[in-house]
């Protein structure tokens, strides 16, 4: 590919991107930590430490273990027990570097298009029973809320792989985490966002469940971070979800975020074929789109691996009504426990049939979907644009 021209915005000092120093750090609502390690790379220079030291200061209760020799995605729980050690990470808090926190996914088996990620966090705080990261072989063996600290790398690596692209190029920031649940902790937005507006190529795509916004409403965005959301309707939030900001607050977070000009997206997903899912779900759609100007709308059920159906299963009971609805044989080539197709597709036509009365111009997407489905509700010409991608 062709090299691009772009001059790097890293190499001017007045637009360096460094680690947030001048940021005051504020709890985050739903994150108590009982915890803080100190892994490799966590100490390693004099703003790391200041940076470090500020935040450790708000969790005055909290043990400290100094591991420098430990990476991050080494931590030991010492919890043998699975559930017990994935709860408990939930309070642990480790600070590292990570250095290959830029790449690029390689879905097989599904329709979804590959794309640019990367990670200044890992794992999450927030509670919900259904959540996959569980699964996923770091967060099973080592499940601990992760701040690396190499974010000048990080965005290094996106400026050298944007320029080569020479392109308009998403590097999506929510697969392997929460990309906003800690921002009032680290202050990482305020690197972040005018990184990306003064990029010729990158875009930042951003998917939280956080309420918390207000660092965002300072910056200038220039368009170039698009901010997606994970809902659900109220019912089903507070069966399937614990520890996390009520819909009304994500609600109220994406308005304002769109009234201050952010692209704002929404993903629902997991669906959840509780009774009376099409008069629950039918609500919640026209509530959320006479609320919030969304640019586009991504549908998804559930996409599990085996160790986050089991973690899922000692929260919930081997009853419950995501476990009711899976198909074994619905894996489609990725290796992935789904709902049968028919459910799926019944659910998402639904859905899809309420936003195009209300709103016919609303981009609509699937996630991590087979390609029969995109064209059985005639959205095939879509395929390529979800949620993860401009």
């Amino acid at each position: 590919m062709k090299k691009s021209s772009q001059p790097s915005l890293l190499n001017n000092s007045e637009q360096k991107a460094a680690l947030p120093c001048d940021h005051i750090p504020i709890r985050p609502g739903n994150f108590v930590a009982d915890r803080i390690f100190l892994a490799k790379g966590s100490m390693t220079t004099p703003e790391r430490v200041r940076f470090v030291e500020r935040i450790c200061a708000l969790y005055p209760e909290a043990q400290l273990v100094e591991c420098p020799d430990t990476p991050h995605n080494r931590i030991d729980l010492r919890e043998q027990d699975n559930l017990a050690r994935h709860q408990k990470g939930k309070h642990t808090l480790v600070f590292g570097e990570h250095k290959s926190a830029v790449r690029f996914s390689a879905e097989e088996g599904n329709a979804c298009p590959n794309y640019w990620h990367f990670s200044p966090y890992g794992f999450c705080f927030y509670g919900c029973k259904y959540c996959y990261l569980a699964g996923t072989p770091s967060y099973w063996h080592s499940p601990a809320v992760r701040i690396f600290l190499n974010l000048e790398e990080i965005l290094e690596r996106i400026e050298r792989v944007a320029n080569q692209a020479n392109m308009p190029t998403a590097f999506y920031l929510g697969k392997l985490q929460d990309g906003l649940a800690l921002d009032p902790l680290t202050g990482f937005s305020g690197v972040q966002v005018p990184f990306f507006a003064q990029h010729k190529f990158a875009r930042q795509v951003i998917l939280t469940k956080t309420g918390q916004v207000e660092q965002l409403l300072k910056l200038d965005h220039n368009q170039h971070t698009i901010l997606s959301w994970s809902l659900n309707p109220p019912e089903l939030s507070e069966r399937f979800e614990e520890n996390v900001p009520t819909i009304a607050e994500r609600l109220e977070a994406m308005k304002q975020c769109a009234e201050h000009g952010y692209p704002v997206r929404a993903i629902i997903m997991p669906l959840i074929p509780v009774k009376g899912w099409e008069k629950i779900y039918g609500g919640f759609v026209e509530r959320l789109l006479e609320s919030v100007p969304i640019q586009r709308l991504t549908l998804g059920g559930i996409c599990i691996y085996q160790n986050a159906k089991a973690l899922m299963e000692m929260k919930l009971g081997k009853g419950n009504n995501i476990s009711q609805s899976l198909d074994p044989r619905s894996k489609i080539g990725d290796g992935r426990i789904r709902y049968a197709q028919p459910l799926r597709l019944e659910m998402y036509g639904h859905i899809v049939r309420t936003a195009r009365k209300l709103r016919p111009d609303l981009e609509l997407a699937l996630c991590l979907e087979e390609t029969k489905a995109w064209k059985e509700l005639g959205i095939e010409d879509r395929m390529g644009h979800c949620n993860c991608l401009l």
